[in-house]
C-alpha cells in the first residue's frame, strides 16, 4: 500500500514539474517570436518607438499572464 502512494506521489510531483517546464518553454517561445516581430518593426518598418512600446507592453503582459495563469493551475 506504501509502494501505491509513494507512486502516486512521485507521479503528481513529476507532473507539476513537467507543466512548469511546458510553461517555460512556452513562454520562452512567445517572447522570441514577439521580440522578431518588434525588431522587424523597427528595422524594417521605422517605428521604433512603437516597437519599443510593444515590445514592453507585450513582455510585461506575458509575465502577468503567465504569473496568473501558473496560480489557476488545473493539474494538482
Amino acid at each position: 500500500m506504501a509502494d501505491i502512494a509513494e507512486t502516486t506521489e512521485m507521479v503528481r510531483d513529476h507532473r507539476r514539474t513537467f507543466v512548469a517546464f511546458e510553461r517555460l518553454i512556452l513562454f520562452a517561445v512567445l517572447h522570441i517570436v514577439l521580440s522578431l516581430a518588434c525588431v522587424a518593426l523597427a528595422f524594417v518598418g521605422h517605428e521604433k518607438l512603437l516597437a519599443f512600446l510593444l515590445w514592453t507592453g507585450g513582455t510585461i503582459a506575458m509575465i502577468v499572464g503567465f504569473a496568473i495563469s501558473a496560480g489557476y493551475s488545473t493539474h494538482e
